[in-house]
């Protein structure tokens, strides 16, 4: 108590200054509505100021949440175009018929975030947090917003395993945009920016800034998603093959949210496999 009341006392003289100070503001701007006026706005835009400030830094830690929001608007829209251009080719092909069944969704999507990546070593691999109860398979393709990123290989209950494209391992069935030939995409094991595009005829056409897309000549994809840009042509071709070096489309080093690929029709077609692996081998002991 007797250092408080020596603590007023040696500061008195700047505690009365401070009360005729504060006094002396109220009745300047209580009875005077132009200084009233000046500090109105003077608190008004400190306000401003505060708010603004804080309103940054709430949005910076909410930028993932928008993120995510983006990545699976961007999703819907990507597999909204993918079945509409293969309604497209079916009214193409189709001859009118009122009976006719309304087209399928044949791909959907399941949202996911990477939780372990590596692009450094010959054999790659992905984890993700998606997993066999959020309705991730084995043999299921995997993409971001820029490409196509790799197949699911290995699926527990909440968690999966994914071979990256950059895995020597992995081959992508792809094609040039521009004239359809298709080839194989395969990881030469160098650069984690650049893959080979191979198997492609002798005399394919090309040119740099070409587009390689999906062909969609199997169930893990569907036709015309990007993978990458043709930088030219790859060192060592074979003799009957013509190969292209492509600049991916995917940046592996900054793997984030992606998103798992589901085909509506994988059940059906592996049925169809099974049937025509079943006929051949038939047709092998008939021979016999």
């Amino acid at each position: 108590m007797n250092n408080l009341l020596s603590f007023f006392i040696k500061h008195s003289a700047w505690l009365v200054f401070m009360v005729y100070m504060i006094l002396s503001l109220v009745l300047l701007f209580r009875d005077n509505p132009y200084q009233q006026s000046v500090y109105l706005t003077s608190a008004n835009a400190v306000s401003a100021t505060t708010y603004e400030a804080m309103s940054t830094v709430t949005s910076y830690f909410h930028l993932k949440d928008i993120n995510e929001d983006l990545q699976e608007r961007n999703a819907l829209l990507e597999m909204e175009l993918v079945s509409l251009r293969s309604q497209v080719k079916d009214l193409q092909m189709l001859v009118p018929d009122s009976s006719r069944e309304p087209f399928k969704q044949h791909f959907d999507f399941v949202m996911a975030r990477v939780i372990s990546n590596s692009i450094a070593q010959p054999h790659n691999y992905i984890t993700i947090n998606r997993g066999s109860r959020q309705g991730v398979k084995p043999q299921m393709g995997v993409v971001d917003q820029n490409g196509v990123v790799g197949v699911v290989n290995v699926v527990g209950p909440n968690a999966s395993r994914v071979i990256s494209l950059l895995n020597t391992d992995m081959k992508l069935s792809c094609k040039l945009k521009n004239n359809e030939y298709f080839g194989s995409l395969i990881w030469d094991g160098r650069s984690p920016q650049y893959a080979v595009l191979g198997d492609l005829p002798k005399h394919v056409t090309f040119n740099k800034g070409d587009t390689v897309i999906t062909s969609g000549y199997s169930a893990l994809f569907p036709e015309g998603l990007i993978v990458g840009i043709v930088e030219g042509k790859a060192q060592g071709d074979e003799a009957s093959f013509a190969s292209l070096r492509v600049r991916l489309t995917t940046n592996f080093s900054q793997l984030s949210a992606v998103r798992v690929i589901t085909n509506n029709m994988r059940d059906e077609l592996h049925e169809l496999q099974r049937a025509d692996a079943d006929s051949v081998a038939k047709a092998k002991e008939e021979r016999r």
